[in-house]
């Protein structure tokens, strides 16, 4: 399903292994395509921040109870998409969030379904810009990743331990001592990273 990665494994050591891979999306017959370069693990359903916290079971949530592999789609605010793997085995409630790419191929493409974004490294800077730039919503959630459904992972290039960032996640002050859980995962000084840029190594 995704060369080289094995979904199923826990969220954490999922989201390691995702930097530095590519994400592909096509649309309309248009490749577009980025660097991995920042995702968040949520590792189920013990982690407050997560939408699975408690075991608490919901129709909107429904798809992280699914075996590893499948891709989580959920709206924010009303109006903002938001990409994850789901991790793990079946039950346990585990993703990764997808948080930014290096923007590789189709960002013209890119470009008309981000007409605010003025710089290339704000195309897919933070989750929901992420998802707009790849026409990500809801219509592909609970699909498995893979070329059968338009959006896959290849290999990429690989990261070093030594360029691998790890810190907070982002707006997760009221979840308690998950708050400062090291569990967003980024490269080190990629100007694609989303703000805040995290510090801890």
């Amino acid at each position: 399903m995704i060369e080289g990665l094995d979904p199923t494994a826990p969220a954490t050591e999922v989201a390691r292994a995702l930097l530095g891979r590519d994400l592909v999306r096509i649309v309309d017959g248009v490749r577009r395509s980025g660097r991995i370069v920042e995702v968040e693990a949520y590792v189920g359903h013990e982690d407050r921040a997560s939408h699975t916290w408690g075991g608490r079971r919901t129709k909107r949530n429904e798809t992280m109870f699914t075996a590893g592999g499948h891709l989580y789609v959920y709206l924010i605010y009303g109006m903002h998409h938001c990409l994850n793997l789901v991790t793990g085995p079946e039950d346990h409630g585990e993703a990764v969030l997808l948080r930014a790419l290096e923007p590789r191929e189709g960002i013209e493409a890119m470009r008309i379904d981000r007409p605010k974004a003025k710089r290339a490294r704000d195309l897919c800077r933070g989750p929901g810009r992420l998802c707009a730039a790849l026409a990500v919503d809801r219509s592909l959630d609970g699909l498995a990743i893979g070329r059968s459904n338009d959006l896959w992972i290849e290999p990429g290039e690989p990261v070093d331990d030594s360029q691998c960032v790890t810190g907070p996640r982002i707006g997760l002050g009221h979840t308690g001592p998950w708050a400062d859980a090291p569990l967003r995962y980024s490269i080190l000084e990629s100007p694609f990273v989303s703000d805040p840029r995290p510090i801890s190594r």
